[in-house]
């Protein structure tokens, strides 16, 4: 193997790890985005849940009843 050779392989060695580093860092703004939309979602949801339990008189273990799930505009 000559030297040429082995600069050539070296500074393919660099981009590929030059590559590498820039999807992973695209990969971690990825998850970071989507940590924050889970948080947003379930801050949302534990909202939702807390009016529906405000709503409910905060009885869970009530049977459904479809009479008191009728809509406002019957």
């Amino acid at each position: 193997m000559t030297q040429n050779d082995t600069e050539a392989r070296l500074a393919e060695l660099e981009i590929q790890v030059a590559l590498q580093n820039d999807l992973l860092d695209s990969l971690n703004d990825t998850v970071a985005r989507l940590q924050q939309a889970l948080d947003l979602q379930q801050a949302q949801l534990r909202l939702l849940y807390g009016r529906l339990q405000e709503k409910d008189g905060g009885v869970a273990n009530q049977p459904f009843n479809p009479a008191t799930e009728i809509p406002p505009h019957y």
